[in-house]
């Protein structure tokens, strides 16, 4: 009976006791004083910072949104105190030497605020998920669902967590460059010219020809071009 008593005892115990699982990562107060794109950083130190699990438009390649995603890390960053935070899954330098993490700003997770605000995509790099990856993948259809950000400026870009983002080169829709009412579906106004090969790179193709067949895409003249 004793002993049934004290197991029952232990049962309880172990039950109500608290998983006391704390994993240890990297926390560091840094200095930012370079903005390279919208996914890479200096530190006054003068390491670089690749945020991690995230990935935004190649400034140098000039994609569509490269800028404005970089302007707008820039503004997430401006007068705030931030923290670098390793994941604690995930490898901490690349084959760069850039050291990979993710940037607070107070308790904002910037990373993820990127993906939130549509200047950024989630990207897994070798499929590996570190602590944040369903928050950064839900958010991303979030934004994407609300067309926010490079879904709603960059026509055909794709979702795709394990790739990186690719969107069209210069081909923005802004507000001096929006649909053009002579197409069916939103295809950037005419100047400048376009081609079927980047109407397909855009996700666009077969358009609908409704108005003046402006960028010459109906070849056939059966009221639709690029198919």
């Amino acid at each position: 009976m004793m002993r049934s008593f004290v197991w029952k005892t232990m049962s309880v115990a172990l039950l109500l006791a608290p998983l006391n699982i704390v994993t240890s990562v990297a926390q560091t107060r840094v200095t930012v004083v370079k903005v390279y794109d919208g996914d890479t950083v200096t530190l006054a130190d003068k390491s670089r910072v690749r945020l991690i699990q995230i990935d935004a438009p190649e400034l140098a390649e000039s994609e569509c949104y490269a800028d404005k995603s970089r302007q707008a890390l820039e503004s997430i960053l401006k007068s705030q105190t931030i923290t670098f935070v390793e994941d604690s899954k995930l490898e901490k330098v690349d084959m760069f030497g850039r050291k990979l993490g993710y940037l607070f700003a107070g308790k904002v997770n910037i990373n993820l605020k990127l993906v939130e605000i549509g200047a950024a995509t989630p990207y897994f790099y070798n499929r590996e998920k570190g602590d944040f990856a369903n928050k950064l993948l839900s958010a991303a259809k979030t934004a994407q669902s609300k067309r926010l950000g490079l879904w709603k400026e960059c026509p055909g870009t794709k979702l795709n967590p394990f790739s990186k983002v690719q969107t069209s080169r210069g081909l923005a829709l802004t507000s001096s460059n929006q649909c053009d009412p002579n197409y069916g579906g939103c295809i950037p106004i005419y100047p400048p010219d376009l081609n079927c090969s980047q109407i397909k790179t855009l996700g666009l193709a077969p358009v609908r020809v409704i108005g003046r067949d402006v960028h010459k895409l109906d070849r056939d003249g059966d009221g639709y071009g690029c198919n």
